[in-house]
C-alpha cells in the first residue's frame, strides 16, 4: 500500500479506536496550558496535573510567576523531574511575557519558541490547544516512538520527524493525530512490550512481529 494511504487508513482506524483522544493536560487557559507543557517535559501528564492543580491556585498571572521567589517556585514543582530547570525556565519565560508580550501568551511559533523552555513541541501543543491555530504536529516520546515504527520517519530529531509527518498526515488531521498516537502508544504500543497480537494497526505496520508482544 503506498504511503499516503496506510497513513490514511491508520488514522481511520484509530478515530474509531479513540474517539475521545485530546489533550490530557488540565488548563482553563494559555498560560497554565504554557507552564504544563513546561512542566510535561519527561513526566507523566498524570502527575504534571497533580501538582498544577496547587500551583495555578497559587501563581494566576505572568506576574506571579516573574515575581516569584525562585527557590519557593523549584519547592512548587520539586515532586516532577528536572524541577529546578522547569522552574527557572518558568519564570524567565513569564519575565520575558511581561516585558515583551504585554502580559499575554504570544499566539505564534516564532514568539512563543523565544520563551525560555519552549521548543516546537511546546508550541504547537499551547497554538493548537489554546488559540485553535494548528501550524505543525507536537512529536512526544510516544509520537516519535510510533513514528518510527510505523514507518511514517527514520529520523532521530523529532523536528525533522514533525517535518516528515507534516508532509504524510493530511493537514485537517493534524490537530488530532498526536494524541490518537499517544493514545495507542498507552494503551498498546508501549515502549518496553508493544502488543502487537492486540493491535488494530498489526497489518498496517512495518514493525508487527519483529516486536515482543504482551498479552
Amino acid at each position: 500500500m503506498e504511503i499516503k494511504n496506510r497513513v490514511k487508513e491508520i488514522i481511520e482506524r484509530l478515530l474509531r479506536t479513540y474517539p475521545e483522544a485530546k489533550i490530557a493536560l488540565k488548563f482553563t487557559n494559555p498560560l497554565e496550558l504554557l507552564v504544563a507543557t513546561i512542566l510535561s517535559a519527561q513526566t507523566t501528564d498524570k502527575k504534571v496535573n497533580e501538582v498544577t492543580a496547587s500551583l495555578f491556585r497559587k501563581y494566576r498571572k505572568p506576574e506571579d510567576y516573574a515575581r516569584a521567589d525562585l527557590k519557593e517556585l523549584e519547592n512548587d514543582v520539586k515532586e516532577l523531574g528536572f524541577f529546578r530547570n522547569k522552574a527557572r525556565n518558568i519564570k524567565m519565560a513569564a519575565e520575558m511575557i511581561v516585558r515583551e508580550f504585554k502580559g499575554e501568551v504570544p499566539q505564534t511559533m516564532e514568539e512563543l519558541t523565544r520563551l525560555p523552555g519552549v521548543a516546537r513541541k511546546t508550541a504547537n501543543i499551547v497554538l493548537a490547544n489554546a488559540f485553535s491555530v494548528v501550524v505543525g504536529i507536537p512529536v512526544d516520546t510516544h509520537v516519535f516512538r510510533l513514528s518510527h515504527r510505523l514507518g511514517f520517519s527514520q529520523e532521530k530529531d523529532p523536528v525533522k520527524v514533525e517535518r516528515d509527518l507534516m508532509e504524510l498526515v493530511p493537514k485537517e488531521h493534524w490537530f488530532k493525530f498526536p494524541y490518537l498516537l499517544i493514545e495507542h502508544g498507552r494503551a498498546i504500543c508501549q515502549a518496553r512490550k508493544p502488543a502487537c497480537s492486540r493491535c488494530v494497526l498489526s497489518d498496517l505496520c512495518p514493525s508487527a512481529g519483529k516486536l515482543s508482544n504482551s498479552v
